[in-house]
């Protein structure tokens, strides 16, 4: 006896709709603009931390700190966490862990080799951060998490120094078809493959055995990437490497996602469960904390006002707990996700956080419209263009006036100049 026929179209839907979306997840990476904005807003928040304490480097991290390096031993020894600033108590050796933090970050921020840049600069975040572990807070757990998912993201596809390079490689092929020698990408594989070594045996890594696999899975993927590419680029290995790393991407792109509403979810019921956010007034006492006033007018006049505090209080609650379930609603999404970045923007002014504010914007990032990041990026091209692009109308120069036809040329140059002003 034949199924029903509805029965079998159902089933026939339901089959072409999964191989949609099996096909979507392996042929290419979502989100290329999301995960570029996600590794911009990332490491260019821990350059400016980095730059910031760069005079108070050895009091946050280093042998002049209250944590002392004996100290950060015995609780790595319990905790098997990883941080190469164990590797040595020298200070040459922590100047230099802290100048390659800094190098990576800014190098991850323009997406220059990113595949290696992204390691190093989760390298240098996990060893700063774990080296001191109670001198971080909400926003430096932020970049520790973001640090360790952007290793695997293909986060430089777009707004990259990456993306410049190939395209110009595709613009201008080798004769033989395949890609042309990339020399500073083997040296750095090599470089890294030199340090990794010795790292693993001697104990370097930590006690977790994850960051072990992930970092020779990464040096070992990435040195057959580049040995597939330049050899045998139409091989099945290099499809099946590609598919790998979309997937990789993808599963990345959704845990960022997660945490994100994680985040949220976690800080919103917690307010509920106190007193002063039910009441209304729990924004008020830390706009009267001294420490947390760098603008004591601005903050006294908020807290000056009831019907704002309450405001602010009830909104924060309800934005941070409604946000996970309006993911499936776009322009309610959209909405919340403004005052969201509205309200970090908030705290950095109001409370002087602004580390903390652009790491949570940096991670809300990952939720933001494509539509909008691409006429975000035309207006960045366009404002790049009139800064640096000298043309010959900017550059001219007012005539020498002549006497009798002063008048004359005046006007024609007037007229030209109103129209480059005000036009």
């Amino acid at each position: 006896m034949s199924s029903p026929t509805p029965l079998r179209e159902s089933a026939g839907t339901l089959r072409r709709s999964l191989a949609r979306a099996v096909q979507r997840i392996t042929a290419s990476p979502l989100g290329a603009y999301q995960s570029a904005v996600v590794r911009i807003g990332v490491s260019l928040t821990s350059l400016l931390f980095l730059l910031r304490e760069w005079p108070h480097r050895h009091e946050l991290y280093g042998p002049d700190g209250p944590w002392s390096w004996g100290m950060a031993r015995r609780l790595i020894s319990n905790n098997d966490a990883f941080t190469a600033l164990m590797w040595s108590d020298s200070t040459i050796w922590f100047e230099t862990v802290y100048a390659l933090t800094l190098v990576s970050a800014a190098l991850l921020t323009v997406g220059w080799r990113t595949r290696a840049t992204s390691v190093l600069f989760m390298a240098g975040v996990l060893s700063l951060q774990n080296r001191s572990i109670f001198m971080g807070d909400g926003g430096d757990n932020v970049i520790h998490l973001m640090a360790l998912y952007l290793v695997l993201t293909r986060c430089a596809r777009v707004w990259s120094l990456d993306a410049r390079r190939k395209a110009r490689e595709a613009a201008h092929p080798t004769g033989d078809g395949r890609p042309p020698r990339d020399v500073t990408g083997v040296v750095l594989w090599a470089v890294l493959g030199c340090v990794l070594l010795p790292a693993t045996f001697l104990g370097g890594l930590g006690g977790t055995w994850w960051l072990q696999t992930l970092l020779w899975l990464l040096w070992l993927g990435n040195g057959a990437w580049w040995a597939l590419g330049r050899y045998a680029p139409g091989h099945e290995l290099r499809a099946l490497f590609d598919v790998l790393a979309n997937l990789a991407h993808n599963a990345a792109l959704f845990v960022i996602m997660a945490e994100v509403c994680l985040i949220y979810a976690t800080a919103g019921w917690y307010k509920i469960q106190g007193s002063r956010w039910q009441d209304g007034t729990a924004i008020y006492y830390p706009l009267k904390l001294d420490y947390f006033a760098p603008w004591p007018g601005l903050s006294g006049l908020v807290a000056s006002s009831a019907l704002a505090v309450m405001v602010l209080t009830y909104a924060t609650v309800i934005v941070q707990v409604a946000f996970p379930f309006t993911l499936f609603n776009r322009r309610v999404k959209n909405v919340l996700l403004v005052l969201m970045i509205g309200e970090h923007a908030g705290i950095a002014i109001l409370l002087g956080l602004p580390f903390f504010s652009m790491a949570m914007i940096a991670a809300d990032a990952v939720f933001l419209p494509t539509v909008f990041l691409l006429w975000l990026g035309h207006k960045v091209s366009l404002g790049r263009q009139r800064l640096f692009t000298r043309t010959p109308d900017r550059l001219r120069l007012p005539g020498q006036r002549r006497a009798g036809s002063g008048d004359e040329e005046a006007t024609r140059s007037g007229d030209g100049a109103g129209h480059t002003l005000v036009g």
